[in-house]
């Protein structure tokens, strides 16, 4: 590459002043170059494999330079391309195979945010396969959170529902669902391998109100087992909660791996919003 990353200078012998000048810069700029941490290095190799992605030289799915290429491409130590690489993957701009090689990520879907949507008709509509499976399903005591968030008495009795969804076999949201019972009598009676739990609520309980809270964190160790991932990989947790007539229907969690989804939409305002 050039020689800033190579970190050759060069003297000004027989040049006028100010060519003198730019020439000691450059061999100035060579050196610090030279002694720069391994960062810097690695967040230009990030910055080189971008570039190829983001122009459109490499497709989804397609692979991208090994590491031998780099290193010969651009000047530094296959340390240094390793690091870059394991960075791009953990951020999901790319995916590496163990001997086979590093290709570009499939774009992360996105997922509403303003309106309750269903999973399985987003992952539908791109054209992939859904499936999901009930973990738990059952009434139990509420904590204090939960209890809290619905509006109920300390200890009172809910019906709680965790999901796993997952699109083209993998796992892209756990749904962690708490339900009124005083609301949706019913609820533990339904078959959900026929009718996901969410569906069910939203054809038999009018929701007036919705609340949406989006947050980013690490999973527990459970929700990392369930969801097939590293407990040390940051997730997006969308946090709902939902009232008809003024009296609380569900609290809901909705986990997802951050390198597999991301939350979005766009909408028009009403007049109403225009002035906030």
């Amino acid at each position: 590459m050039s020689s800033m990353l190579r970190g050759k200078s060069h003297k000004a012998h027989g040049k006028p002043p100010a060519a003198a000048a730019q020439s000691t810069r450059d061999a100035t700029s060579g050196t610090r170059a030279a002694g720069e941490a391994p960062a810097a290095r690695y967040e230009q190799v990030k910055h080189h494999i971008r570039g190829i992605i983001e122009s459109g030289a490499r497709q989804a799915g397609e692979r991208l330079p090994s590491e031998l290429d780099l290193v010969a491409t651009l000047g530094v130590s296959r340390m240094t391309v390793n690091r870059a690489l394991r960075e791009l993957a953990h951020e999901g701009l790319v995916t590496r195979v163990s001997g086979v090689g590093t290709f570009v990520a499939q774009a992360r879907p996105q997922s509403t945010l303003l309106m309750i949507a269903h999973i399985g008709d987003e992952i539908r509509s791109r054209g992939h396969e859904y499936s999901y499976r009930t973990v738990l399903l059952q009434r139990e005591t509420a904590s204090v959170v939960v209890s809290n968030a619905l509006g109920l008495a300390p200890a009172a009795s809910v019906f709680h529902v965790v999901c796993v969804h997952r699109e083209n076999g993998l796992p892209v949201q756990l749904e962690d669902r708490y339900v009124n019972p005083a609301i949706a009598p019913d609820f533990l009676q339904q078959d959900f391998s026929a009718i996901r739990p969410s569906e069910y609520l939203f054809e038999t309980v009018p929701a007036h109100d919705v609340e949406h809270i989006v947050d980013a964190g690490l999973p527990t160790q459970a929700e990392a087992g369930l969801l097939e991932i590293r407990a040390e990989e940051p997730c997006l947790t969308l946090v709902r909660r939902t009232w008809t007539s003024g009296v609380a229907v569900t609290f809901a969690r909705f986990v997802h791996p951050g390198s597999r989804y991301r939350l979005g939409c766009r909408f028009s305002p009403d007049m109403s919003q225009r002035q906030g």
